[in-house]
């Protein structure tokens, strides 16, 4: 699958999120390594700490399926927000437990359609591992 495919996945999900608080949507999709898509959006909650972010709606869809190997996340925010909506730390710690930091891959995209690709080790250069 293209890095734009999974970009346009992650854009659907962003439809379906729910942020009734902050007004900040956010799509993922997750590609597995045998092709399947799992996407997620954001989840808030009056309480804010039970909110859920898209990755972590994406990987804990995919991994409550039986999917441990993942090749690519594609991440966006919110329409108006200013560039690029990279993942929390939460999000990259969840990554970090399910991905090889060395290969995965996390695409972002901007709202004027302008991309970036980092990989995970980029983004979480000493994440917690057991």
């Amino acid at each position: 699958m293209n890095d734009m495919k999974l970009i346009e996945m992650a854009v659907k999900a962003r439809e379906k999120a729910y942020a009734p608080y902050s007004e900040f949507k956010v799509g993922a999709a997750l590609l597995a390594v045998g092709g399947k898509v799992y996407t997620g959006c954001n989840i808030e909650n009056a309480a804010y700490s039970p909110s859920n972010c898209a990755e972590r709606t994406a990987f804990f869809k995919a991994v409550s399926e039986g999917e441990r190997d993942f090749e690519a996340i594609a991440v966006v925010g919110g329409k108006d927000t200013p560039g690029f909506c990279t993942p929390c730390g939460v999000c990259r710690q969840v990554m970090a437990e399910f991905c090889n930091p060395e290969k995965f891959r996390i695409i972002l995209m901007d709202n004027k359609g302008g991309t970036i690709t980092y990989l995970l080790e980029e983004l979480l250069p000493s994440g917690f591992k057991l």
